[in-house]
């Protein structure tokens, strides 16, 4: 007997013919096992696989469906059964919508509600207290937004305060006289009286005539720091191109007479002329004295207005910054800062002069200022700007002036950009001829009789009023204004091209405080 297995099972029997009679049973069982065998191998293929399927998904519907149970007992309503049985196989999406929904919902209803009573008094202080709170109480999503925009609100009001208080501080800082430069005036004065050569002629005898020269540069700095008055003129010497025209005349006060004469008579320039004058050697007339005592006492008014009114501001949440630091601005009571409407009558023998402020720095050489033509104007300064249009260089008349009154509203045009001080042309000859030193005090009075709410605190608004009609634009590259704060919209390109760098800001760039990028850019220069 053969056999012929195959894969499927047994295929074919043969019995040979001589085995035809006892072996017959025996064949008969043979084949009865073949085809039993048979059964068993087809179907084993086909019960793998069942078992391989089922043991996949009976785990995964398992977990499913006790997913869908913990989200149907966790849900606070339901607004139809069919949303309350929850037991789609496939319903994630459809529960993950519904909750987006809902929390849309709660912050809509309260963004502009009441946050709780009281405000935000009371109102959680971290994260983990409001995880605490809503999982603790079990409240429902309103309960979150609400908390939670009471949280929001009260960190703004802590983190804006904060960020005013630090800047009250830094300008604070900056406004202070720095011990280093205490201490040099100190030593000046000291020098100035067991030194004779620190009481030297400013300038030389030799060289006196040119005070009244007017074929000469003739630049003005009406200042009380010896240091910053040091920075403009090594700086405008410096870049100068014929440095030996220069005359620089300094106007001081008399506390700060005999330091300021004293370092730059010990630190004498080779090529410009130096002229130190105290206000106390000065003989003007008693009209003079009348209005500049007048003047004094209406700014000391102004800036004690507003002084006092900040001392009764909630400074939390409250106060305008500008008013508030032109307030505790020492500036805002300097005679040298005030005294610039009376330069006419300061140097009655000259006919046009070059004004620079005490906090600018001199990068390029100015001389062409003095061959300028103002087409019949007082005053040459900066007015349009660098930036491109609908863009000032400085600011605009609404931040000095109150248009709110008709005075004000009724005269100038509050979107108007302001011209800059800093460095500024003076056609002194025109100056005589006009009323703008009449026209700035009849403004100071103007100011009194309002309760002083015409302008802010400060020496420009004043200055814009009685200067109006009277200024002619100049290039806006000659002076980038709006530097020694936080941060300036000048970039380094127009840094560069700038002739003159105004610090306006309380950052001077021989401060401690200065931008570091100002100094670096200083540093190159």
């Amino acid at each position: 007997m053969k056999f012929y297995i195959s894969t499927t099972g047994i295929k074919r029997v043969t019995i040979p013919n001589s085995i035809e009679g006892g072996g017959s049973k025996g064949a008969t069982v043979a084949a009865t096992s073949a085809a039993a065998a048979r059964g068993r191998l087809s179907r084993r293929p086909l019960l793998l696989p069942v078992v391989l399927v089922l043991g996949i998904l009976l785990p995964f519907l398992f977990v499913r469906i006790a997913f869908l149970v913990l989200e149907s007992a966790s849900s606070s309503s339901c607004s139809s059964p069919a949303e309350c049985k929850g037991w789609r196989l496939f319903s994630r999406g459809y529960i993950s919508q519904k909750l987006r929904e809902e929390l849309t919902r709660a912050l809509m209803e309260v963004k502009d509600g009441n946050i709780v009573e009281g405000g935000t008094e009371g109102s959680l202080e971290t994260f983990n207290d409001l995880v605490k709170e809503m999982t603790s109480k079990q409240q429902d999503i309103k309960a979150f937004a609400v908390k939670t925009k009471a949280m929001l609100l009260d960190m703004e009001q802590k983190v804006h305060s904060a960020k005013k208080r630090e800047l009250m501080y830094w300008y604070l800082a900056s406004r202070g006289v720095p011990k280093s430069l205490h201490c040099l005036c100190l030593k000046l004065a000291e020098e100035y009286a067991v030194n004779a050569m620190a009481r030297s002629h400013l300038p030389p005898p030799e060289h006196v005539s040119r005070l009244a020269d007017t074929s000469f540069h003739h630049i003005v700095l009406l200042t009380d720091n010896v240091l910053a008055a040091s920075v403009v003129i090594s700086s405008t010497v410096e870049k100068a191109a014929n440095p030996e025209k220069l005359v620089f005349h300094i106007v001081t006060d008399k506390k700060t007479y005999t330091p300021m004469h004293a370092w730059f008579a010990l630190n004498s320039l080779k090529s410009a002329i130096v002229e130190v004058k105290g206000l106390h050697q000065y003989d003007w007339s008693q009209e003079v004295n009348v209005g500049v005592k007048q003047m004094l006492e209406i700014h000391h008014l102004i800036c004690s207005h507003y002084h006092n009114n900040l001392k009764e501001e909630d400074f939390e949440h409250g106060g305008e910054h500008q008013k508030v630091f032109e307030a505790l601005n020492p500036g805002c009571l300097s005679l040298m800062n005030h005294l610039r409407v009376y330069i006419p009558e300061l140097f009655p023998d000259l006919n046009k002069i070059v004004f620079l402020d005490d906090d600018v720095v001199v990068q390029h050489d100015i001389s062409s200022l003095w061959t300028l033509d103002l087409n019949g104007k007082a005053v040459g300064a900066v007015v349009d700007s660098w930036c491109g249009d609908n863009c000032c260089p400085g600011r605009k008349y609404k931040d000095y002036l109150n248009f709110s009154h008709p005075i004000i509203s009724s005269n100038l045009d509050q979107d108007r950009c302001a011209w800059l001080s800093g460095i500024n042309v003076f056609d002194l000859e025109t100056w005589r001829r006009t009323n703008i030193t009449s026209s700035y005090h009849k403004w100071l009075k103007l100011s009194l009789n309002s309760g002083f709410t015409l302008w802010q605190p400060g020496v420009l608004p004043p200055s814009l009023l009685a200067f109006e009609g009277h200024v002619h634009p100049i290039d806006p590259l000659w002076q980038v204004a709006g530097l020694g704060y936080r941060s300036s919209s000048a970039q380094g390109r127009i840094l560069e091209a700038a002739a003159v760098l105004h610090f306006t800001g309380p950052a001077k760039p021989w401060l401690e405080i200065s931008s570091p990028e100002i100094r670096n850019h200083e540093k190159r220069q």
